[in-house]
């Protein structure tokens, strides 16, 4: 049995079209790299898009690929991840599901006498393999799902088990993200073959006693300037079971680069520099080949004898992109001039969101602190939306209100 885990891909994340295009040709790559492999399955563990609502274009691509997969007879057995709800709780996956494309396995009940969560296996017949998840919510909100989960059930079935998840566990935060808040291990159940996360960016194994083979696939493809400059490119594992399966099942996890184009990184410090100086120097570095490459440039330190907004970096990106450059991308939050002070700023826009909510949560009596945070995060992405394809303002503008008329629950007569 071979099968692969992709997951956080975020299609639609970047900005920047040239970026956005090299993240859904990450895709295309590795889901033909998983076809080349001749896997039974594929698992995508969340964030397949970065919206609930991706654009049609995107979504003619994924869908021309899933089909192709089915086509193959390669199924894809996914969770939601934390950015692929609406705030109404619908998700893109449920459409990809219903048109037999992808099955989501974060599949169950919650028993009416005890509250507690039961999940159930998703079987995969091809291999047997049994497959179940908990699907993934912003700002650690599926914290109730672990704790209300029964465990015992699932630790009791037979044969080679896989539990998906999209949440931030203790025990696998590398060291540049162990501040964030995180769940510990033994939220988990135990005895599964394998545990397939998203959610974290950076790729992870690690075997732990009664869990067996935990991992983060990292991003299949960076979601920003911090995640380019730190990896260059994205991938995803590969799992091969040997024929001990399912009794005495071994297996090799290898992680698969896909690297869509070459990645070249400049960090460069401008102090005692003047701003001519600094634009002159960082193209005198760069004096090598950049086709179809993407390069970070990183500003530090203070710039003298002139303003940081003096840099000409408009003359640095013409010139990097006459030689070729695929995509150019700076960051100037160390920069500054010698006239002000440093200005530091939290690069992570999703920690910014949930510090400065966290910040001013229970200020009014109206909710119960979880009901309240659940709430906010939910009017920020209602909030957080574009018009669709052929959508007029007004449209536009009814399609927000009652989105978030639904989250008071709102009689729209009245």
């Amino acid at each position: 049995m071979k099968y692969a885990h992709l997951g956080d891909l975020h299609l639609g994340a970047w900005r920047y079209q040239k970026m956005r295009d090299l993240s859904t040709k990450a895709f295309l790559t590795a889901i033909d790299r998983c076809i080349e492999l001749n896997v039974d399955f594929i698992l995508f563990t969340g964030d397949l898009f970065n919206t609930s609502l991706p654009s049609l274009d995107t979504l003619k691509i994924v869908t021309k690929k899933l089909k192709e997969l089915q086509d193959k007879n390669i199924p894809v057995y996914t969770i939601a991840g934390s950015h692929d709800f609406s705030p109404s709780g619908k998700t893109m996956i449920d459409v990809l599901e219903s048109a037999g494309l992808l099955t989501n396995v974060c599949k169950g009940k919650v028993n009416p006498e005890t509250k507690e969560l039961q999940l159930r296996f998703t079987i995969d017949r091809k291999t047997g393999a049994r497959i179940t998840g908990v699907l993934g919510r912003r700002g650690l909100l599926d914290k109730t799902y672990y704790e209300n989960l029964e465990r015992e059930s699932l630790e009791r079935e037979p044969g080679y088990k896989i539990f998906m998840f999209h949440t931030t566990i203790s025990e696998l935060l590398p060291e540049h993200l162990a501040m964030m808040e995180s769940q510990p291990i033994s939220i988990f159940p135990q005895r599964f073959n394998y545990y397939a996360g998203g959610h974290i960016h950076h790729p992870t194994k690690k075997e732990i006693e009664g869990y067996g083979t935990i991992t983060y696939s990292g991003a299949l493809f960076p979601n920003n300037f911090q995640e380019i400059e730190k990896y260059g490119h994205g991938g995803f594992y590969v799992i091969d079971v040997d024929h001990g399966f399912p009794r005495a099942a071994s297996q090799h996890v290898e992680w698969i680069p896909v690297k869509i184009a070459e990645h070249i990184p400049l960090v460069f410090d401008c102090t005692g520099k003047s701003p001519d100086t600094v634009a002159s120097e960082i193209l005198t570095q760069l004096e090598r080949d950049v086709t179809n490459c993407i390069i970070t440039l990183r500003l530090k330190g203070t710039v003298h004898h002139g303003k940081a907004g003096e840099i000409n970096f408009k003359d640095i990106f013409e010139q990097l992109y006459i030689r070729g450059a695929y995509f150019v991308l700076r960051n100037t939050a160390k920069l500054q001039s010698e006239e002000f002070e440093e200005v530091r700023i939290n690069e992570n826009t999703e920690n910014i969101e949930e510090t400065i909510i966290a910040e001013h949560l229970q200020q009014t009596s109206f909710l119960e602190q979880g009901k309240e945070k659940q709430l906010t995060h939910d009017l920020l992405i209602a909030l957080n939306t574009t018009k669709q394809e052929g959508e007029n303002s007004a449209d536009f503008q009814a399609r927000i209100e009652a989105g978030v008329s639904r989250l008071f629950e709102v009689d729209e007569k009245g």
